[in-house]
């Protein structure tokens, strides 16, 4: 895919923080911190990487994205109407009596491949995929979105060794290297440094870019997508709460909304800030 303006992917970026923020505010609870972290990840996937027919989401042929830190939805969600798969309308039902757009990924909303939210799940889902697309010959690539902390759960780096030994080169993982989860800081809670070589040490092509600079990030999906003969991880480094100041590399942010004022001091930095 040719690649997008970036001053329009940037652009987008604070539109969709603002949305993200409104979402969170109006539902008056969700993942503020783990979802704005998400949002050049996201873009880049949808606008420049990822091959899909929102018209069709089951197209057979279609590229597939895991968000296995299903709190991070809210990003998502935006990003999907973004790219036409609902309209932008029902984002401000999210997280209400009866919507589509639930607290963590649901199959049934357009776009959504897997149900998450129980965290250290979703590489093993995308592995299943993955090696399903090998076996069945079909040229699909797998994504799957980790949290930093989500690495704390051993389930994943049982995934991590299917994937490498199946040679599933057509899978992608892209960590939210934020270094930040519920309870503190990554490095306090369980510090896995050093974080590539254990990915390395599993067999795994390992690439490292900054999580918020567009060009860093398409490179990166262009040389995993390049790699062959085994997966490839991605860790982005993020930063938790990224865009809005007061929000920003605060662990108490991780499972809570802001509230009239924040909202409006958030959106008010949001627009008067060159990002």
């Amino acid at each position: 895919m040719e690649r997008p303006d970036a001053n329009k992917l940037k652009t987008q970026a604070k539109e969709l923080r603002k949305t993200i923020l409104k979402m969170l505010a109006n539902a008056g609870s969700g993942h503020t911190g783990g979802s704005l972290s998400l949002v050049e990840i996201l873009l880049s996937l949808y606008f420049y990487k990822m091959k899909y027919d929102p018209r069709k989401p089951d197209w057979d042929m279609r590229d597939r994205l895991v968000l296995s830190k299903g709190h991070g939805c809210s990003a998502l969600y935006s990003v999907l109407a973004e790219a036409g798969y609902f309209p932008k309308e029902e984002l401000m039902t999210f997280r209400k009596f009866g919507t589509r757009l639930q607290g963590h990924p649901q199959l049934g909303l357009p776009g959504i491949e897997a149900s998450t939210g129980s965290l250290g799940q979703g590489l093993s889902i995308a592995n299943g995929m993955a090696l399903t697309a090998k076996m069945e010959k079909k040229n699909s690539r797998v994504y799957c979105i980790m949290g930093d902390g989500e690495l704390n759960e051993g389930q994943v780096w049982e995934a991590v060794m299917t994937a490498a030994h199946y040679d599933l080169d057509n899978l992608c993982g892209i960590v939210d290297n934020n270094k930040l989860q519920i309870d503190g800081w990554c490095k306090d809670v369980m510090n896995m440094a050093p974080l590539g070589d254990k990915w390395k040490s599993f067999g795994w092509n390992v690439i490292e870019c900054d999580g918020h600079v567009f060009k860093e990030i398409m490179n990166s999906l262009d040389k995993a997508q390049g790699a062959k003969g085994k997966p490839t991880v991605i860790l982005a480094h993020t930063v938790k709460g990224k865009g809005v100041s007061f929000i920003e590399n605060q662990a108490r942010w991780h499972g809570i909304a802001p509230k009239k004022d924040e909202l409006e001091k958030a959106l008010k930095e949001i627009d008067e800030k060159d990002q």
